[in-house]
């Protein structure tokens, strides 16, 4: 079982807005992804179902379901979008992500570079009230 290349988008019952998803490319549906990636992938899906069954089978199943219903309940965005993002720190603590070191923590992580200007949620509202001009979020110098 393969999984999926793409992630639909749809907001609103429209699914093709060029304007907030960019442009529709072929590509994607017929190329597949990185060999490598995929085998990944399909271990970490079948990692978690072993998990599972022996989770199942040690505790019961109310345990594996039990902890299902917690990830998808924190796998939600906790605050709406806007200037501050949600960490889904929840989420990273249930799952073990905390412990992973990746690539992403240390190349070029745009929240943590030095001309990252924090964003001000009062210059925000102030833009979206009309009583400021300018970006709502200025984030580079």
């Amino acid at each position: 079982m393969e999984a999926p290349k793409t992630i639909p988008h749809e907001i609103g019952g429209v699914r093709a807005d060029a304007l907030r998803f960019g442009l529709h490319g072929v590509k994607s549906d017929i190329v597949g992804s990185h060999p490598l990636e995929s085998a990944y992938e399909d271990t970490k899906v079948r990692q978690e179902e072993m998990k599972r069954k022996i989770l199942a089978n040690t505790y019961g199943l109310a345990l594996p379901t039990k902890m299902e219903l917690e990830r998808r309940i924190l796998s939600r965005f906790q605050r709406p979008p806007g200037v501050i993002p949600s960490s889904m720190l929840g989420l990273e603590a249930m799952t073990g992500a905390l412990e992973d070191f990746g690539f992403e923590d240390y190349l070029n992580d745009p929240k943590e570079s030095e001309t990252l200007r924090p964003a001000s949620m009062h210059h925000g509202m102030e833009v979206r009230l009309g009583l400021s001009k300018g970006p709502v979020c200025p984030s580079f110098i």
